[in-house]
């Protein structure tokens, strides 16, 4: 994760790329993975100084272009790449070990509408083109739970700012946490920003997953712990 180091102004990372060692058949699934579907910030920086479209990463042609911050193992990020063959689904995890498993996912089905970016996922949102994005999500982000790591978390007013110049108007964002005291900041940040919308009409809205929405490993681990989720969707404003 990253934030900005305040006597420098440069954005400063933080955790590591990679979690437990990668055993060869892992190595071997990210190399060739990342050949078939890798993205790097150069090429982004290359689109956008051209004023591109971000639809020209893929090689079909794709209606619209999602955007997903931290996927994990990547089981969201393939399922909805599956499950939206006209929508090009940009992805972004720091750890190698997530990488991995989402170049397996995408292998196994034969899937090319999904481009991944292995480093953080503020640096990508840098370099996205203004209004290019129809959805984006920030699936159970790293909490930081220590008070003094706050500053750290993802979801701040900072990349809120950014989310908004970088989705179309209407975009949904949709997040999820099981961490309590991210619950409270995570809604109030959202709240708390002039260019978003809750969408939510009842419980049922904040508290189960939509139909589209399938349960992660990470989520089925939080719900067996005795974490009960909280789901989000609010509307970019026009």
């Amino acid at each position: 994760m990253a934030t900005i180091n305040p006597n420098t102004g440069k954005r400063q990372l933080y955790g590591r790329r990679i979690g437990r060692p990668l055993k060869s058949n892992q190595a071997e699934r990210l190399d060739e993975g990342l050949a078939r579907f890798g993205l790097t910030l150069e090429t982004l920086e290359q689109l956008q100084a051209q004023r591109g479209d971000l639809a020209s990463l893929f090689p079909g042609p794709v209606e619209e272009v999602w955007l997903e911050i931290g996927f994990g193992g990547g089981e969201h990020l393939a399922y909805q790449a599956a499950q939206n063959p006209k929508v090009g689904i940009i992805g972004a995890e720091f750890f190698a070990n997530g990488v991995s498993s989402a170049c397996g996912h995408l292998l196994r089905a034969g899937l090319d509408n999904a481009r991944l970016l292995h480093g953080d996922g503020r640096e990508l949102l840098d370099r996205l083109p203004a209004a290019s994005l129809s959805r984006a999500f920030i699936l159970h982000p790293d909490p930081w739970p220590k008070k003094r790591h706050h500053c750290r978390r993802i979801v701040n007013t900072e990349v809120l700012d950014i989310l908004f110049k970088v989705m179309r108007p209407g975009a949904e964002l949709r997040l999820a946490t099981d961490h309590s005291s991210y619950k409270a900041w995570m809604l109030q940040k959202l709240l708390d920003h002039p260019g978003f919308d809750w969408t939510a009409s009842s419980k049922q809205d904040w508290s189960q997953r939509p139909a589209d929405w399938p349960q992660t490993r990470y989520e089925a681990k939080a719900l067996r712990e005795g974490r009960v989720p909280m789901v989000l969707s609010f509307r970019r404003r026009s």
